[in-house]
């Protein structure tokens, strides 16, 4: 009997914590990017919006609004429709991954970055690797599908580690003279959470949650400490030739 219901509590707590989580990182999308694509036309921010932008825009909107009712479908019971709909989100997966190194390589060419004494080289080592964790992650999620505990942590933490672009566009003081410390560590609170619902329904912590987790957290590190080396910048000038 207490086996049961300690598969149980799990269980019913899943179907009201991923769904939250999934919504509360669209939020954090939407209140990041509202001034430079979703309220583009009250705010006037710069740059232009080209066309790979709204591509790039509407494609992540649609990931975001997948994620948020693939974990509300779970929680209704509806396994059904939600494998159906995991075809169209694994197209949408791919779909990101090749367009949001399609952005930061034309950011990078174009001489864009968005932090005011950044070389767009160095900044360019943030995109390019949240795209290269994003990949593995959820590529990870999709083949743990069979899995579930594994597949809803992959699943929800690949999307967490995209939302330091989101936090980093957040019209806050704090957030704008931090830099990417302090959007990495904000963004990370997804993750801390993620840990905790853990320990409050498992007693320990998940090890999809350990290994998704780590691998975001470590390639943050790796990244601020790679993007100003030399190498990284002849990695760079790869793609100015």
């Amino acid at each position: 009997m207490a086996v049961a219901e300690s598969i149980a509590r799990p269980a019913r707590s899943d179907s009201t914590f991923f769904p939250t989580m999934a919504a509360a990182m669209a939020l954090t999308a939407f209140a990041g990017f509202a001034r430079s694509f979703y309220l583009k036309p009250l705010f006037h921010v710069p740059p232009e919006l080209s066309l790979l932008m709204i591509v790039h825009g509407l494609v992540f909107t649609a990931w975001m609004t997948v994620l948020v009712t693939q974990t509300g479908l779970v929680a209704g019971n509806r396994r059904d429709l939600h494998r159906k709909l995991g075809v169209f989100g694994a197209g949408l997966a791919a779909a990101m991954i090749v367009l949001g190194l399609w952005l930061a390589l034309d950011a990078l060419r174009r001489g864009f970055s968005p932090m005011q004494g950044v070389p767009p080289y160095i900044f360019f080592s943030i995109p390019f690797f949240d795209m290269v964790v994003f990949a593995g992650l959820v590529t990870a999620g999709i083949a743990s599908r069979k899995r579930l505990a594994w597949h809803k942590r992959l699943m929800i933490l690949s999307t967490a580690g995209l939302l330091d672009a989101a936090v980093a566009r957040i019209p806050l003081d704090f957030i704008t003279n931090g830099g990417p410390p302090v959007f990495f560590a904000l963004s990370d609170l997804f993750i801390v959470a993620v840990g905790l619902y853990d320990v409050a329904t498992l007693r320990r912590v998940h090890p999809a949650t350990l290994w998704a987790g780590g691998a975001i957290i470590v390639s943050q590190v790796f990244r601020l400490w790679l993007g100003g080396t030399p190498a990284w910048q002849s990695f760079t000038m790869l793609f100015l030739n």
